[in-house]
């Protein structure tokens, strides 16, 4: 055969994949409402195997059967040489989310991303720590592309030459109605790789189909209840006794601590790492780790992967570490068992054993400078793009795993993660520092499986402190991060006292944001919800068909823009952040009407609000019917079997019913079954009184409950 036959051959082969690579009959129904389409032989690794993802088949088929959401004509799959195309339909009125940890914006449409893990640079191009290949469509499905790979998503940024719907041609000289950006019809997913899941979910609303989402992969976790109060790290070179000092300082300032963070300087070498108690800071870590557990207080200690050839591990790592070192550090390949037994065995009676109740994994991210190189190989043969795209997920299950093998819960922090991480007990978190886009970060990470915290480190004023602390308690990680700073709550004492008062409601709460995360592990209900998720939120039909333009109504015209400043926590509260120097906001309230939380005053309905800030609140809103569980202030996450006096709050007019979720809040025991689900309900106009019904189980840690009724 000549070089001319040849290559019409392997054109051939192209061209008849793209006619049958996406018949029908290749979609295979997993559960009900999602179907796999599998490019090529199946991947020795993907991101949700490297993440230990299990689909919730009990909880995803307990659903109302939905069908398949996307016209298969209109599908088309195909596949090089080391290249697949993913064409996906658009239509014209849909708007797409995900896509991932962005920090810019919300609304995906019109845009390209290169979807890398990479520590972020300040631009919504896909590069980012949690890179996740799903998004979301507003007319109620998801797609998961499931691939180590880097990939680049095209959502309707191109316009193809065969499209059955080409925008209208403007002469940019002549006509006002030119666009730098013509609507596309399609989303196309460029993948340099053979093989590749497709994966899509049908929930027939946006909410729906995230909970199908994460309950595809396993569902959420469930994070024990001292995760969920409120967390310090301490300065990297602080010794034990300082350590036990600013403990003191938070108990003499009435300011609540649950665990506090060790950075690098617990170790004797890092950057690259010993995994080795610094003998000089720490003489005694077991006792250290004791005498903060003896006070409530649990240990979390930072980590990075790149281990110093001074360190103890280094010997035994070194046949499964990767051909390139990071600050000289070697890398080891944990996708191995081999690997991972090394590690494991090394933290349990260095770390675990002494009672350290969890990690923070740092650096697992980028810079290109700064971590292993794309031409780096792996002793297990993962690529070094693959081990880039899944080195945090394979980190967190280690941990994961190990914690769960000691039936002990944890919750930490990562700096790098991916699709299949929602069963994972990481919080995500960076370098950067912008309060603005901390707040549009947290509102995508409801979009795509993921948990984000809006931490805080440092201020130029006690108004930016006080605004930032105020952020990030409503957020699934309430944490000041003084490693490099020192600060302290009270380093602004010109706030602390607002300061303090939010902390203590983040901890007044914790019923309310126990429940809250419990929705997330049974039903994959994200806790942080971005707005697009919230029922009842959106124009009319009429309107999002096209068919109106109502562009009159102010809340018709405030939800067709980037809504980024303003989110739900849980079913009930809306949360509105205040920036520094504002004295008022806007506020879209979704449709029903909604209360202010701290007064029970109606606020709106179904429209923009303008409001004058306080400098002690942030602003929050219950919507009509809610139910709001909580505790007394206190300094503590509650204990196993502690019983507690519990308020429950009604607001507006309307019944409403909340599933108040209990168990030791420790272990692993509500697997088998040890946890217990409380119906709250209210209705105000059959009379002023709450009742509370046992759904199931029987571990409850409350002693008495009272109804207080915000709306009058």
């Amino acid at each position: 055969m000549n070089l001319k036959n040849i290559f019409l051959h392997a054109t051939i082969l192209v061209i008849c994949f793209a006619c049958g690579g996406a018949k029908k009959s290749d979609w295979q129904q997993q559960a009900n409402g999602v179907w796999k389409y599998t490019i090529g032989e199946k991947s020795k690794i993907n991101l949700l195997d490297a993440a230990g993802a299990v689909p919730n088949l009990a909880r995803l088929d307990a659903g109302a059967a939905t069908t398949f959401p996307l016209d298969k004509e209109r599908i088309h799959i195909t596949k090089s040489a080391h290249k697949i195309v993913i064409q996906l339909p658009l239509d014209d009125a849909e708007q797409i989310y995900g896509l991932g940890l962005q920090f810019k914006s919300v609304n995906r449409r019109g845009k390209t991303y290169h979807l890398k893990v990479d520590h972020y640079g300040g631009k919504d191009n896909g590069s980012t720590h949690a890179p996740v290949p799903f998004y979301l469509s507003s007319k109620g499905y998801g797609v998961l592309i499931n691939s180590v790979s880097y990939m680049t998503v095209y959502v309707g940024s191109n316009v193809r030459l065969d499209s059955k719907s080409k925008p209208a041609v403007y002469n940019r000289n002549t006509d006002k109605n030119w666009e730098a950006q013509p609507q596309s019809d399609v989303v196309e997913i460029v993948i340099p790789d053979e093989s590749a899941e497709v994966i899509v979910f049908n929930g027939e609303t946006p909410l729906n189909a995230v909970r199908k989402y994460n309950l595809y992969q396993g569902g959420g976790v469930l994070p024990p209840k001292w995760g969920l109060g409120f967390t310090y790290r301490s300065h990297t070179r602080h010794t034990s006794d300082e350590v036990l000092a600013e403990v003191q300082e938070f108990e003499d300032n009435e300011f609540p601590l649950d665990f506090i963070g060790l950075e690098p300087g617990w170790m004797n070498m890092s950057y690259p790492s010993s995994y080795e108690w610094d003998e000089g800071r720490f003489p005694e870590p077991g006792k250290f780790v004791h005498t903060l557990l003896e006070q409530g207080v649990r240990t979390n200690l930072w980590m990075n992967p790149y281990i110093a050839p001074k360190a103890k591990l280094y010997e035994p790592m070194l046949p499964y570490a990767g051909t390139h070192l990071v600050w000289n550090g070697i890398v080891p390949d944990y996708t191995m068992d081999a690997a991972r037994k090394i590690f494991l065995d090394f933290y349990t009676k260095n770390q675990l054993d002494i009672g350290v109740s969890g990690l923070k994994i740092d650096e697992v991210d980028g810079y290109d400078n700064w971590l292993w190189p794309d031409a780096a190989t792996f002793p297990s043969g993962t690529s070094a793009e693959q081990m880039r795209q899944v080195y945090g997920l394979l980190m967190q299950k280690m941990a994961a795993d190990l914690y769960h093998k000691s039936n002990q819960r944890t919750y930490g922090l990562v700096r790098a993660s991916n699709a299949g991480a929602a069963t994972l007990p990481f919080v995500l978190y960076n370098d950067y520092y912008d309060h603005r886009d901390f707040i549009t970060a947290l509102i995508n990470s409801g979009f795509s499986g993921v948990l984000w915290t809006p931490e805080v480190r440092q201020s130029n004023t006690g108004e930016e402190w006080l605004r930032r602390m105020q952020s990030v308690c409503f957020s699934p990680m309430a944490m000041v991060n003084a490693w490099s700073s020192g600060t302290k709550p009270w380093s602004y004492p010109e706030v602390y006292e607002e300061v303090q008062q939010v902390a203590m409601l983040r901890m007044q709460l914790l019923p309310y944001i126990y429940s809250t995360f419990a929705d997330y592990y049974f039903n994959g209900t994200p806790p942080v919800r971005p707005m697009q998720l919230v029922e009842g939120f959106g124009a009319n039909e009429e309107i999002k068909a096209g068919k109106l333009d109502d562009t009159a109504n102010p809340y018709n015209l405030a939800i067709r823009k980037d809504i980024k400043d303003q989110f739900m926590f849980g079913d009930n509260l809306l949360v509105a952040p205040v920036f520094t120097g504002e004295t008022s906001r806007t506020v879209i309230l979704p449709q029903g009407k909604w209360y202010d939380f701290y007064t029970g005053e109606y606020a709106g309905e179904n429209e923009v609000i303008e409001i004058r800030t306080a400098l002690a609140t942030i602003p929050l809103f219950v919507k009509d019917g809610g139910i709001i569980p909580m505790i007394g202030p206190r300094l503590h996450a509650p204990k196993p079997g502690e019983q507690l006096a519990l308020q429950v709050r009604h607001y507006g007019k309307e019944g409403g019913s909340f599933l108040l979720y209990d168990d030791d809040g420790e272990t692993f025991d509500y697997e088998k079954g040890d946890y217990s689900l409380t119906e709250l309900s209210a209705d105000p106009q059959v009379g002023s009184k709450g009742n509370e019904k046992r759904v199931e189980g029987s571990v409850f840690g409350y002693g008495s409950v009272t109804w207080k009724f915000m709306t009058e």
